[in-house]
């Protein structure tokens, strides 16, 4: 790389992570003014709220924000640089258009590369922290056992489908023991119920990792006479498992990648409820990285061209734009969660849209 690339490299990492740093101080400061009852009410110390809450509040705020600092950062020094004439002067001395872009390219890539991996990996363990403080002193009925209490208030009923011809349901199950009953397993075949197993109850057997029932009545119908066997105790190999079971609203941001795919599956095997949810996530952790560098070329090309009012059109025009993207993927989502909209294809329409607005803006960019 040339001087060019380093000053431009320079200004760019510098800005974005000073302005990142300033607003995540204070997004902290505003979190701890609004949760300070909460944060009372917790009887915690300030050492357990920083290592249990805020280890994983400000990377959740930083990923969440990550696309847009990248762009305000290279409106702000770029439009400093037009300004003051440096850009007329780089093109002027026979650099290219597309030389002055390269650093651009080589610091949106740097920085679409950081996100990738962190929403892969290490976002998840931090939205684990949070979600994991916030379902126990700020959410208390957050939680999916809490949303779905049966009548008796003891537990939760679960319907899943454990393969295309197997329904199971178990009722007042207990994330805590890990225990539930009493429990039902049908196979269907051909639309008529071929097998009815039920149960007293079902827990899982931590010495074998498996799923245990008692008091198994098994119910069947071959060549047409009903079979009825007896067993105190049977061991099955259902493909879940308890943290399956346990489920909240946050489940989906905790999980890390390859975690998330496996969920997914199952999911669509037991025929659950919100997957395009998950499959949204998981098309949105692959999709922000590419929007960090769509906006990069975005906000070179805006504040690139030197124009009366500085800084202020630039950044009048960004805010616009980020506006336009933002309500582009939420409707997008939406649509994919609460209608018939894939959800792949609604993660990566905002960035389809934008790649024609790059492809127009640097068209009419002087060069």
């Amino acid at each position: 790389m040339k001087k060019l690339d380093w000053y431009i490299l320079k200004k760019f990492l510098s800005t974005f992570f000073f302005a990142i740093f300033l607003f995540t101080v204070i997004a902290v400061v505003i979190d701890v003014s609004e949760k300070t009852d909460d944060f009372v009410k917790s009887h915690l110390g300030f050492r357990r709220i920083v290592t249990d809450y805020y280890l994983g509040f400000v990377p959740h705020i930083v990923a969440l924000l990550f696309p847009l600092f990248v762009f305000i950062a290279v409106i702000f020094f770029t439009s400093k640089m037009a300004g003051r004439s440096e850009i007329v002067a780089i093109l002027a001395s026979g650099t290219s258009f597309n030389r002055w872009l390269r650093p651009y390219w080589i610091g949106g890539l740097f920085l679409a590369g950081i996100l990738w991996f962190s929403n892969q990996f290490l976002i998840p363990k931090a939205e684990q922290i949070r979600g994991n403080f916030e379902a126990k002193y700020f959410d208390p009925n957050s939680s999916y056992e809490n949303l779905n209490k049966s009548r008796n208030g003891t537990g939760s009923d679960i319907y899943v489908r454990i393969d295309s011809f197997t329904y199971a349901g178990i009722y007042n199950y207990d994330t805590a023991t890990k225990r539930g009953g009493p429990v039902f397993v049908h196979r269907v075949k051909n639309n008529q119920l071929i097998e009815n197993n039920r149960a007293e109850s079902m827990y899982w057997d931590t010495a074998v990792k498996k799923w245990r029932m008692d008091f198994v009545i098994r119910r069947s119908w071959p060549g047409g006479k009903e079979k009825v066997l007896m067993n105190s105790s049977e061991t099955m190999n259902f493909d879940f498992k308890p943290t399956d079971l346990r489920k909240d609203k946050y489940t989906k941001d905790k999980l890390a990648t390859p975690e998330l795919i496996r969920f997914i599956v199952q999911e669509q095997m037991h025929g659950a409820e919100g997957v395009n949810e998950l499959i949204v996530e998981k098309g949105r952790r692959d999709a922000t990285p590419i929007t960090v560098l769509l906006l990069t070329l975005i906000g070179a090309v805006v504040a690139g061209r030197k124009v009366r009012g500085g800084s202020g059109v630039h950044l009048a025009i960004g805010f616009i734009i980020a506006a336009l993207f933002i309500l582009t993927d939420k409707f997008s989502t939406i649509f994919s969660t609460k209608g018939n909209l894939p959800p792949t294809l609604a993660t990566w329409i905002p960035n389809i849209i934008f790649v024609f607005v790059v492809i127009a803006m640097y068209r009419k960019a002087p060069k």
